[in-house]
């Protein structure tokens, strides 16, 4: 069976027949234990979210009842009992809001543009209406797959500026820019749309007019990144990017000749950047600054600021030699934020890619070690992996789970 989030709670069989789920509370419930598949979800929660905070007088003999429509509508195996609450039988993968955040990290790893671009593609095709439509009051929990839906429309069209198609790409920015006013990283893209497209005055007067809106709605200016744009529109007259290509592709074969070689990839996962990233050199020498002084530097502000990106930049611009053991990046939005604690360190394992390892022979007789050393606990399982590596986390969207 495969469930469907994002947009009108569905159960579809393997074959592909729909199943027939009515009612808003039903659907309701479906939604709250599809969100944590494979979880057992406590009553009071589910109580909760199905009723927005009005429940029934008898909300446990309601629930209840509702959990046999459920069990009627999807099979009796579907819907498991236990200790405190219910659970639904199915893998991460069996929920379309699961299988999109995959293709959105497949998308942001990419190598290749087209390759990325197909993956966003696939990815927002899972979108059918607003996330976890359904629930009476989804709040904070839809707004992070918003944004996640947001990041990745985002990379779909910087991976089509990537492959030459400025043109198709401007309509959709134009109308995502007039609904995100503020969003920089948005209207970054839409100006060097309009540069690509040949049209250097429209750049600029987009620039100008975001430039405004910030300075009258919020009372800042720019980010650097946008602002090393728009020194590059007046500077080079708007060159068509076969130019800059060219000018970057000379430089490279000039770095060869002089016998310059790129830093060797260090171990991590630090997804491939389809962009170039300039403008903020001091950011991120203040970044290594601290880094060289303490084991914590947390980087604050508004949403579509480029903290992710900054933190990536500054992780790759130091020594390679200071994190021997690579630089790993942490993607902690999907956790439900009055989820279970342990969620923030299983999320970390999962990344540096020791929460699921299978060895035979003699790393059985380490595994079997370490387990006895560290249990079953997630955290402590995490400590005994980093303790022994010198490495760098990058723990994104922290904010809802602190």
């Amino acid at each position: 069976m495969r469930y469907a989030i994002l947009g009108t709670a569905q159960a579809i069989h393997d074959d592909g027949t729909p199943v027939a789920v009515g009612g808003a509370r039903l659907r309701a419930l479906l939604t709250a234990l599809a969100l944590r598949p494979g979880r057992v979800v406590p009553a009071q929660l589910l109580v909760t979210e199905v009723w927005a905070g009005d429940p029934p007088a008898d909300a446990v003999a309601a629930l209840q009842a509702l959990v046999a429509r459920l069990r009627r509508a999807l099979g009796h195996t579907a819907v498991r009992s236990a200790e405190g609450g219910y659970q639904l039988a199915a893998e991460r993968e069996d929920v379309d809001l699961y299988r999109f955040e995959r293709l959105v990290r497949a998308g942001g790893r990419a190598p290749d543009p087209a390759e990325a671009a197909a993956l966003y593609e696939e990815a927002l095709a899972l979108w059918r209406g607003p996330a976890l439509a359904d629930l009476p009051d989804p709040a904070a929990e839809a707004a992070r797959w918003e944004a996640v839906r947001m990041d990745a429309r985002r990379g779909r069209l910087a991976a089509a500026l990537a492959m030459g198609e400025a043109e198709r790409c401007l309509p959709e920015l134009t109308a995502l820019c007039a609904q995100q006013p503020l969003d920089e990283p948005l209207h970054t893209l839409r100006i060097r749309a309009l540069r690509d497209a040949g049209r250097p005055a429209e750049a600029l007067a987009e620039y100008d007019g975001l430039r405004r809106e910030l300075s009258d709605r919020l009372g800042t200016d720019p980010g650097p990144e946008l602002r090393a744009l728009h020194a590059e529109l007046l500077s080079s007259d708007a060159r068509p990017p076969a130019a800059a290509a060219t000018v970057a592709a000379t430089a490279a074969t000039a770095a060869a000749a002089d016998g310059t070689r790129a830093a060797p990839a260090s171990a991590g996962n630090l997804r491939a950047r389809l962009t170039t990233f300039v403008g903020r050199e001091d950011d991120i020498r203040v970044i290594g600054d601290d880094l060289a002084r303490a084991r914590l530097v947390t980087l604050l502000g508004p949403g579509g600021a480029g903290k992710t990106r900054l933190s990536q930049e500054a992780a790759e611009a130091q020594d390679a030699s200071a994190w021997p053991d690579g630089v790993w990046l942490v993607e902690l939005a999907p956790i439900d934020g009055p989820g279970d604690p342990e969620d923030v360190a299983e999320a970390t394992l999962a990344a540096l890619g020791a929460r699921e390892t299978k060895l035979r022979g003699a790393a059985a007789e380490e595994l079997r070690a370490l387990t006895e050393r560290a249990g079953d606990d997630p955290l402590d399982r995490l400590a005994e992996h980093c303790a022994r590596r010198r490495l760098l986390l990058l723990l994104d969207n922290c904010e809802h789970v602190i």
